[in-house]
């Protein structure tokens, strides 16, 4: 079953019920490769990309089981919207109030009339998207392959005085040469005292002896994403950060190993905090344990406080337990892992042990 047929079956789509698409996540999932600009149209009877000039040939190539139609001056996105229900009586017309603007709602259903009732989607493409295919998990695999090459790759090359920026830039580039097609995130490189940053901005701060280096780093593969942090030492490190260390490898290795469809997304974020905080680092492990890996870098299921959802098989998720100290540093490790039936297999693969270069 394809990705439109089941959000058709999931909606109970006819012809006279659709859906218009316009978050381009959703996009290329329904249509299984579109990545250009516009919106999708799906109902029981259609499924229609609407788009521009520029877009046409790329998006018959990518989805060749949709319609392509075409905007001009006359008949904008929300206008070819508003014919194709005119010409299937539609009646209800699903559509996602998480995304569209205010304004852009607006004018689409001005373009569209009164006579269709607007459900709000529900963010159902993002529930479907939540259970892996066996070939999204392998778009996957091969972007935490590639992830987990750069970093063996970098190792030889991190060097006391080269700068965080000079960091990303060769982990950046060395993940472009193994075959990526973009970075699933922006990269994040912190060393010394700005590992307290969660979601440090590489700059100028040159790396000393001593200094716990950071790296939060992903791969994009046909489409999809790849997630993956270690903390690596130039130099021994002081036993405060040892201990730090210890104290976030643990935490991820047992949450990683409590990983199986069935558990609950918060008993897991919960194994993470409780052990943490009993190590004397209460209030330093501010964000959640994890989050689902797919198109978009961040998904649902979380593994969090605030997330009570029972993990599936075929779950893409990260584990990645942290302590940050201000003023001292911190660590963060982290793999993306494919959720099953009996456990977990981690996707991205090198050592989680402390490296000291």
């Amino acid at each position: 079953m394809t990705a439109s047929e089941a959000l058709v079956k999931q909606l109970n789509l006819t012809a006279q019920s659709a859906v218009v698409v316009h978050n381009p996540s959703n996009m290329f999932y329904l249509t299984q490769g579109y990545t250009g600009e516009g919106c999708v149209f799906i109902s029981g009877e259609r499924k229609v990309i609407i788009t521009d000039f520029r877009y046409v040939e790329q998006a018959q190539q990518q989805a060749p089981a949709f319609r392509v139609v075409m905007t001009d001056k006359g008949l904008s996105h929300s206008q070819w919207v508003a014919k194709l229900c005119e010409e299937d009586r539609v009646e209800v017309l699903r559509y996602e109030d998480d995304y569209l603007t205010v304004r852009s709602f607006e004018g689409l259903r001005s373009a569209v009339g009164e006579g269709v009732t607007f459900l709000s989607l529900d963010r159902v493409p993002e529930k479907l998207r939540q259970i892996k295919s066996p070939a999204e998990v392998e778009a996957i695999r091969r972007a935490c392959d590639i992830t987990s090459a750069a970093f063996e790759a970098i190792l030889p090359r991190i060097q006391e005085g080269m700068t965080e920026k000079d960091l990303q830039i060769e982990l950046d580039f060395t993940m472009l040469k193994l075959g990526a097609s973009g970075n699933a995130f922006d990269t994040i490189i912190a060393s010394g005292e700005n590992g307290s940053l969660c979601h440090a901005i590489p700059g100028p701060r040159k790396l000393r002896k001593g200094d716990m280096i950071t790296m939060d780093f992903g791969a994009k593969v046909g489409g999809y994403c790849s997630d993956m942090t270690r903390t690596v030492a130039l130099g021994e490190p002081s036993a405060e950060m040892r201990r730090v260390y210890d104290t976030v490898l643990h935490a991820q290795t047992i949450c990683e190993e409590a990983l199986c469809a069935g558990k609950n997304c918060f008993e897991i974020d919960k194994l993470a905090r409780d052990y943490i905080d009993a190590q004397g680092y209460a209030g330093r492990f501010g964000h959640g344990l994890g989050h689902a890996v797919g198109i978009d870098i961040h998904e649902d299921p979380r593994l969090s406080q605030m997330c009570h959802d029972t993990l599936q098989a075929g779950v893409v998720i990260t584990v990645e337990p942290g302590v940050y100290i201000p003023g001292l540093g911190g660590v963060r490790i982290e793999n993306t892992c494919l959720v099953t039936e009996t456990g977990c297999e981690p996707l991205t693969t090198p050592t989680k042990e402390l490296i000291i270069l």
